[in-house]
């Protein structure tokens, strides 16, 4: 059953669903269902969502919700999301309480990666 008043889905666009399926299970093990051709539901394991079909892209810049994922390890999920065909947008960089770099994945959508923890020596 889902949690009273706590973010339950989310959506995305998507032109190319096979290319978002790979990288999001390449980086993140993200499981995914297929209805058809204009939806592709994906889940972590706490939150759901999907993909839909569009052209249109989730920018930050152009006024959209960012999704932040959390990450112990930020440098070695920095080099997954190059390795599974995502672009860093903006380099890692510090602020309170932790250090976050923005990537957009093969679609275009932009997303950032954050940790608490400080960088290995």
């Amino acid at each position: 059953m889902p949690s009273d008043k706590k973010i339950d889905y989310i959506e995305l666009p998507a032109a190319d669903f096979a290319a978002q399926q790979a990288f999001f299970e390449a980086v993140f093990d993200w499981s995914f269902t297929s209805y058809g051709a204009e939806y592709h539901a994906f889940t972590d394991g706490q939150i759901d969502g999907g993909f839909y079909r569009s052209d249109s892209v989730s920018l930050a810049s152009n006024g959209a919700a960012l999704v932040i994922f959390y990450a112990l390890d930020l440098e070695s999920v920095e080099k997954q999301v190059v390795q599974a065909g995502g672009v860093i947008s903006t380099a890692v960089f510090d602020f309170p309480g932790g250090r976050r770099f923005h990537f957009t994945d093969p679609h275009g959508n932009e997303y950032a990666v954050w940790t608490d923890k400080l960088p290995a020596t």
